[in-house]
């Protein structure tokens, strides 16, 4: 119910999410501002490595995780580096290498543990600290480092793409007043926005379909999932974003919908597919327009030749 609430005060708010907006607005303006100063102090440093960022200004989900496959599909032994959101680790863990899965989810979180399985080129790192990922992932031979969620990383010299969310939010306030995290204005400070359908296309297909599915995700904004669901979806439960599931609650969630098997994502899956319960993937993936790709293949071949100038 609450992840319900904080999504249409997000991205559809009535006249009750507005009036609760107004009244937050001085901590939003103190948020964005600081922000701002956070940009002009702070001067990015140089690793001497191609790195990328795929980012967004808002909170919650925008589609990142599958841009970020889609483009470390495309470029020789890259390193994801992401912070490992509700991992029960601490500190820098080297989750994959190179196919290689070094680790179990609860220690790597959801999302590094989906990039392990999908990418087994890639060296997958996570850590609080983003700086000492970028230098294990030089050190282990990645050639190009991707920063899952690196926008607000202001401090590293990087290639920052950023995905516009669809749909956007009715609110463009800063958090706490709205879903932003810095002014929208700041879409200018990207290298690259990437708009659906414009810039790149989902693909959606559903892997060991049944008659009757119930969707079980533990993914920020689920309702954009939606205009993917088959008519064979009865029921629909939602949990807070990177929850980790345990099997007796998936098992009675499955019993009381009379559903013959669990719909769920790629990366709810991980958390899940040993459970040995029936289970149904919506598999999202990411098809790049060519001008994407080019802008990006561009940036690594100038960052290569300037690092062996």
């Amino acid at each position: 119910m609450f992840v319900s609430w904080i999504e249409k005060y997000f991205y559809n708010p009535g006249i009750f999410e507005r009036l609760i907006s107004y009244v937050l607005y001085p901590i939003s303006f103190l948020w964005c501002l600081f922000a701002r100063i956070r940009r002009i102090l702070k001067k990015p440093v140089d690793y001497h490595i191609p790195i990328i960022s795929i980012g967004n200004l808002t909170v919650g989900g925008s589609g990142k995780t599958p841009i970020c496959i889609a483009i470390a599909r495309k470029i020789s032994k890259p390193a994801i580096v992401l912070r490992g959101y509700k991992r029960s680790s601490k500190g820098l863990v080297v989750v994959s290498r190179f196919g290689d899965i070094l680790c179990d989810v609860k220690t790597s979180g959801d999302e590094a543990m989906l990039y392990a399985k999908e990418l087994k080129k890639a060296l997958v790192i996570v850590s609080e600290d983003r700086v000492l990922g970028i230098q294990k992932a030089k050190e282990l031979g990645a050639q190009i480092v991707i920063l899952d969620d690196g926008f607000g990383k202001v401090n590293i010299k990087k290639f920052d793409i950023l995905v516009s969310p669809n749909p956007s939010p009715a609110n463009t306030f800063c958090i706490p007043s709205g879903a932003y995290r810095e002014g929208v204005s700041n879409y200018k400070n990207a290298d690259l926005v990437l708009k659906e359908d414009i810039n790149f296309k989902r693909d959606v297909t559903i892997l060991n379909e049944t008659e009757k599915m119930i969707l079980v995700t533990a993914i920020a904004n689920p309702s954009r999932l939606d205009k993917f669901l088959p008519a064979q979806v009865i029921a629909k439960r939602t949990f807070p974003d990177h929850y980790m599931f345990n099997k007796d609650e998936l098992k009675k969630i499955l019993e009381q919908s009379g559903a013959k098997s669990i719909l769920t994502t790629t990366k709810d899956a991980v958390k899940i597919e040993h459970f040995d319960l029936p289970l149904s993937i919506l598999k999202l993936d990411i098809s790049l327009h060519n001008n994407v790709v080019e802008k990006i293949e561009t940036y690594i071949s100038k960052r290569v030749l300037y690092n062996d100038e």
